[in-house]
């Protein structure tokens, strides 16, 4: 019976109603802590919520992105003129987009057998059985031919290879670097869509006739309060802004991220809704050896029948744009579940003002023997009709005689 009567009482206990009682309790450091804990919940609600996060919007991430870019300027070096179509890499302008600062050629190679370069593992040799032939290594340039034959210089001996001879760290000439590039001028055109706002957006300014936008941009240059509709930027301001020295990125080269970033807040006029730019160096600058950004391409032509070809390792400022932003306006489902939840949170004053008052001021449990009431305990008067009728006494208890506070 004692197990099933347990049973019986949490099940019946389970089922029972509660309803909040109200009780004034005359306390003032009590009232100054709840009205102090009410004042800090509101005021996080409306000011950081609402106000500075905008908790009343539906928020899109999601946007849609085009980037072009086209690269201008001239530069002389050598006696011989450098225009886009040399030292811009690709041609059509993308998203990534390079300029060649700095060359090392290496002329008229052409398929033949050579020296190893001393460098590359094993390839020193003193005698031919040093040398495996047909062996490849992928850190040499070409096939070993077996044989161990004098390098350039005659100073010592390493493998033979099959291979473009002569080999480019032997035979690369270096060449000063594209200084000038410096006032190079990059055009960078993006056109964002936000798809769940229908709303699409540029970072270009509008003219009513495309003459004159060719002519703004010619003359225009990139500045965040009086051009902010400019998108062009010299090389040297982009290098400045990613906190970098021009002169070190056009010995090693470089990765600078050129970000756009849209936050817009179509709850305003569209027209607000600007693009901002920060730049940031994306390589490592911690291990110079390996430091920098550079490729090789080759330029391939025929002397007297034969296949030749110039090799170009080529040191390059390269800007990858990336896009990304968010967008905002006003939607009445967010406003609802913050608002409820504001709403809620205010009823956090209550429950810690109940925990201080039972735990810390309750000392002789006068307020707890008011505040929680057990109708079970009181008599039960039936009436004429099926339905029984507790009465529970006043639900508003004052507190504020008769008890030592």
């Amino acid at each position: 019976m004692g197990l099933l009567g347990f049973f019986k009482d949490y099940i019946l206990g389970f089922l029972d109603y509660e309803t909040p009682k109200v009780m004034v309790v005359r306390n003032r450091n009590l009232g100054v802590i709840y009205r102090g804990v009410q004042f800090l919940v509101i005021t996080y609600f409306i000011w950081y919520v609402f106000i500075k996060e905008k908790a009343y919007q539906d928020f899109e991430s999601g946007l849609e992105s085009s980037v072009t870019t086209r690269m201008r300027g001239t530069a002389v070096q050598g006696g011989l003129v450098h225009d886009p179509e040399e030292y811009a890499h690709p041609s059509e302008g993308l998203e990534v987009m390079s300029t060649t600062v700095r060359r090392d050629v290496t002329h008229d190679q052409i398929q033949a057998t050579c020296a190893e370069h001393f460098s590359v593992p094993n390839a020193n040799c003193s005698q031919d059985s040093d040398c495996s032939e047909g062996e490849l290594d992928f850190d040499g340039h070409g096939r070993r031919t077996g044989r161990c034959v004098p390098y350039y210089d005659q100073s010592f001996r390493t493998c033979e290879i099959q291979a473009w001879c002569p080999v480019e760290e032997y035979a690369a000439v270096r060449e000063p670097p594209l200084l000038e590039a410096f006032n190079f001028t990059i055009v960078i055109k993006n056109t964002i869509r936000f798809p769940v706002f229908n709303v699409s957006r540029g970072n270009v300014k509008v003219f009513p006739k495309k003459r004159q936008l060719s002519q703004y941009l010619a003359r225009c240059h990139y500045h965040a309060v009086t051009e902010p509709y400019c998108p062009v930027f010299r090389l040297g301001y982009i290098a400045h802004q990613a906190g970098q020295d021009w002169a070190e990125l056009c010995q090693t080269g470089g990765v600078i991220g050129v970000f756009i970033n849209w936050q817009c807040d179509f709850d305003l006029n569209t027209s607000k809704c600007k693009p901002t730019y920060s730049f940031r160096l994306l390589d490592t600058r911690k291990d110079l050896p390996t430091a920098g950004y550079y490729y090789r391409f080759a330029k391939y032509y025929n002397r007297d029948g034969v296949e030749s070809r110039t090799l170009i390792k080529a040191y390059g400022v390269r800007l990858d744009i990336i896009v990304h932003g968010y967008a905002g306006k006003f939607g009445l489902i967010p406003t609802i579940i913050n608002s409820v939840t504001a709403l809620g949170s205010v009823g956090v004053c209550s429950i810690l003002c109940d925990w201080i008052l039972l735990t810390f001021i309750d000392k002789d449990e006068i307020y707890s023997n008011k505040m929680f009431d057990d109708s079970s305990k009181d008599p039960v008067q039936p009436n004429s009709t099926a339905f029984t009728i507790v009465s529970y006494g006043s639900n508003h208890s004052d507190l504020s005689e008769g008890v030592a506070l």
